[in-house]
């Protein structure tokens, strides 16, 4: 473990509350583009590549200030890992919402837009529990809530795949683009897991 003062460096808290925050954007552009059109789409893939950008700059400072600091709050490792955690969050929902507007589909699967909400209810308890890393006591149930959130999704992820398959008559190519599409939701929200996860075993440490 790391050595520490016992005034910590506030820094680091902040840092990680501004590459959340991202997740936040991202999640409101894919609530967006499922009510988009034309060139709508395509203004909100150019703000959700925007969004990536901003997401890998607040990993590089996360991964600039753990080299240049002489004490970090916890063990170095487990910054590099929460922040890499956080920005692949981002990636996979930039993954979905390329999807969605490279391959031209004019509607998703109905149960899609219930999936964005599991994913935009996961970016906001995620952004709310960056600042509470100052004392892992005060994380409370966002771990719990992420997960029940994850096996919420991961359900609607198989009913979807089975309407999909079950559909009679379904055009094979017209399946495979809706099947990245719910493959690439449900990568996401298990992106939001491995965040909580990461979380939980730094405060395992820290305790």
């Amino acid at each position: 473990m790391a050595f520490r003062r016992t005034a910590q460096d506030p820094t680091f808290y902040e840092l990680f509350t501004a590459s959340a925050r991202q997740l936040v954007e991202g999640a409101a552009q894919l609530t967006a583009l499922l009510g988009a059109e034309g060139e709508e789409r395509e203004a909100i893939l150019a703000r959700m590549h925007e969004i990536e950008g901003a997401a890998d700059d607040a990993t590089h400072a996360i991964v600039r200030k753990v080299g240049g600091a002489f004490v970090t709050p916890f063990d170095r490792s487990d910054i590099h890992a929460l922040a890499v955690a956080l920005d692949q969050c981002v990636d996979l929902m930039e993954a979905a919402v390329d999807l969605i507007v490279l391959y031209q589909v004019d509607e998703v699967l109905p149960r899609v837009a219930k999936q964005v909400e599991v994913i935009s209810r996961m970016a906001d308890l995620t952004v709310d529990a960056m600042p509470q890393l100052r004392s892992m006591k005060e994380m409370g149930d966002y771990g719990v809530e992420i997960a029940r959130l994850e096996n919420r999704a991961n359900k609607q992820y198989r009913r979807m795949l089975a309407e999909l398959f079950n559909a009679k008559k379904a055009d094979p190519l017209t399946v495979m683009k809706h099947k990245d599409i719910i493959d690439a939701l449900e990568a996401t929200a298990n992106g939001f897991e491995q965040v909580a996860l990461t979380v939980e075993a730094i405060a395992v440490r820290e305790s």
